[in-house]
């Protein structure tokens, strides 16, 4: 189990909103685990930062997943970050618009990203600019939805071998 300095994280909220002000939309702690919400337009500087930055060392890219927010017609992006240095953990989130999911590619800072923003962009259509390889890694090339959005329908509808009432519907 990691302890949470809490001195460490009041350096990272102060370092972090003191570089990006009100780009940095909200701060809290979460299950143990100091939580930033940053806009779009700053994500790839403020994960830039927190990985160069002497005082932080966030040098190991934990998580990269995505979220889907259907009343805010909103896709999001998380970011699980370890500094191996000071044995800290952060989380970083950000959200797009559905209609224009485009978000910069974290490859870059951490190679390690290449395979979760697959994973991302297959599951949630979110589309990670200057990705090296951006395809589909495990769903078929040619579909055409996205499975881990809460838009995407559960069953076939057009069966028509299936009882509804024998699950209560």
């Amino acid at each position: 189990m990691f302890q949470i300095i809490p001195d460490r994280n009041q350096l990272v909220v102060e370092k972090l909103v003191g570089k990006y002000g009100e780009a940095v939309e909200k701060h809290e702690v979460l299950f143990d685990m100091l939580c930033f919400t940053v806009r779009k337009e700053v994500i790839y500087d403020v994960l830039l930062f927190l990985r160069d930055e002497k005082d932080m060392q966030f040098n190991f890219l934990t998580t990269l997943c995505g979220m889907h927010y259907p009343d805010k017609e909103q896709l999001g992006v998380v970011y699980h970050l370890h500094s191996f240095v000071n044995n800290h953990r952060i989380r970083i989130k950000t959200s797009t618009d559905i209609n224009n999911p485009v978000m910069p590619t974290a490859t870059t800072i951490w190679p390690s990203a290449n395979w979760m923003e697959r994973e991302t962009y297959d599951f949630y259509g979110i589309i990670f600019e200057g990705h090296p390889n951006l395809v589909r890694i495990l769903n078929m090339d040619d579909m055409t939805d996205f499975p881990m959005r809460k838009d995407f329908p559960l069953e076939d509808q057009t069966r028509e071998d299936k009882d509804d009432s024998m699950f209560g519907r």
